[in-house]
């Protein structure tokens, strides 16, 4: 089941990283799909679920923000 609402959220927060290019290695890892391919929608989504990674490990593991396994889940997407 979609929480379409959760995704539009998730999806601007992608846009305004990519935007901002901070993290800069979100920006990097769109380049990188859409040269693989992938569709800037795609990509998009790709980096979010990425991103929702990050919020869960911050949320329900009550651990603070890592950068560092921020962009190892980025690194990841293929």
């Amino acid at each position: 089941m979609v929480n379409y609402r959760l995704k539009k959220v998730i999806l601007e927060v992608v846009a305004s990283q990519i935007r901002e290019n901070n993290p800069p290695e979100v920006r990097q890892t769109l380049d990188r799909l859409l040269a693989a391919g992938y569709s800037r929608k795609t990509a998009k989504e790709m980096i979010g679920s990425a991103l929702v990674e990050e919020i869960w490990s911050v949320l329900h593991e009550q651990q603070p923000y890592n950068h560092e396994r921020y962009c190892a889940a980025l690194d990841k997407l293929r």
